[in-house]
């Protein structure tokens, strides 16, 4: 990848990162349509320089700096860590999927614009993938045709909506027309089951939480046959597939063991998990080897959490401590991310 005689990176080459797992809020939020109070919807509150707090239903939910809704912030950073293409995506808490759904609708339109006024700054450093109010199928489809003629490559939606499972056929439409359209879809941890048992404070729930969350989603999928039924979705997990790679052992053996299970699946977890896509974001050169191994070197792609304090700062720094084969290290830095992303599809 390409420097300048100041140590920046150049985008354009193709050969940068492409980080799929970065997120963005708003600077500001407008209020809900009629002026009323609406349960879950955010606001922002000025805090420290450069920085402002996230505040749902009067409680402070997260303190976030400038780089959150200024391009030029992301792109300082970019270059500093070998990054060239951020695929943008809402903050998981404002999918909104809590709220009345044409109100979320509201919301997450409002976001959705936002991530494409950003693209738009990126001068082709950033890509869309947009929120959809998948409480209401309906409106989400709708949502998903109208970020398409934005140029988005795609959706992210939560590990669960509202408790349920994302391998749940009701949401069977959706997943048809990300399909159709070609469009990738990003599955991140969003209010995940079991924070009651958890003895802590609250971070705890991004750091154990989140991938436990994010494993049962995947794991889901698969016990659920949704590649089956579409096998051309390109579906992504964040947090390194969380749980998935320690769950699958187990998961194949009682594919083997019950009959049960293996009239539920026509094809071995192990395999069905090999067409999955995965994040990078697990911390850990070792586990990250572990991740490759059980996804496969096609599979895997950067995802650092991107401009949040608990994130990946050093991606591809990560992935050379962990693999001296530069051909893997080519697909796990770029090459498996823009294919998931159709980043080179005319």
């Amino acid at each position: 990848m390409g420097e300048d005689k100041a140590g920046r990176f150049r985008g354009g080459c193709g050969c940068g990162g492409v980080d799929v797992h970065c997120h963005v809020v708003p600077s500001r939020f407008p209020l809900p349509a009629g002026g009323g109070a609406v349960r879950g919807w955010p606001s922002m509150v000025p805090a420290a320089e450069c920085h402002a707090t996230v505040v749902i239903d009067e409680k402070p939910y997260r303190t976030v700096s400038d780089a959150c809704w200024v391009a030029e912030r992301r792109l300082e950073d970019m270059d500093r860590c070998g990054v060239e293409v951020q695929a943008l995506s809402p903050m998981p808490e404002l999918f909104g999927y809590w709220i009345e759904a044409q109100a979320a609708n509201d919301l997450v339109r409002y976001v959705n614009d936002m991530i494409a006024a950003l693209v738009a700054e990126g001068g082709g450093r950033f890509v869309g993938l947009g929120g959809l109010p998948m409480q209401d199928i309906e409106l989400a489809i709708a949502e998903l045709h109208r970020i398409v003629r934005l140029g988005f490559k795609g959706v992210e939606i939560g590990s669960n909506i509202n408790g349920v499972a994302i391998g749940d056929p009701k949401f069977h439409p959706l997943f048809a027309e990300a399909e159709r359209l070609g469009l990738a879809v990003f599955v991140h941890a969003v209010r995940p089951a079991g924070m009651d048992r958890l003895v802590g404070p609250a971070p705890l729930q991004q750091v154990l939480g989140y991938p436990t969350d994010v494993g049962l989603a995947a794991a889901s999928v698969i016990t659920g046959g949704l590649l089956q039924k579409f096998p051309n979705l390109r579906i992504a997990f964040s947090h390194g597939g969380g749980t998935l790679a320690s769950l699958l052992p187990r998961l194949e053996q009682g594919y083997a063991a019950f009959p049960a299970l293996r009239d539920l699946m026509p094809e071995p977890p192990s395999a069905q998990a090999k067409r999955l896509y995965v994040d990078t974001l697990v911390f850990d050169a070792d586990a990250l080897r572990r991740v490759v191994s059980v996804f496969g070197r096609d599979r895997v792609m950067i995802g650092t959490d991107y401009p949040f304090n608990f994130r990946e700062t050093e991606p591809v720094a990560r992935i050379e401590e962990a693999f001296a084969d530069a051909g893997l290290r080519e697909r796990l830095t770029f090459a498996n991310a823009r294919a998931f992303l159709a980043l080179d599809e005319v």
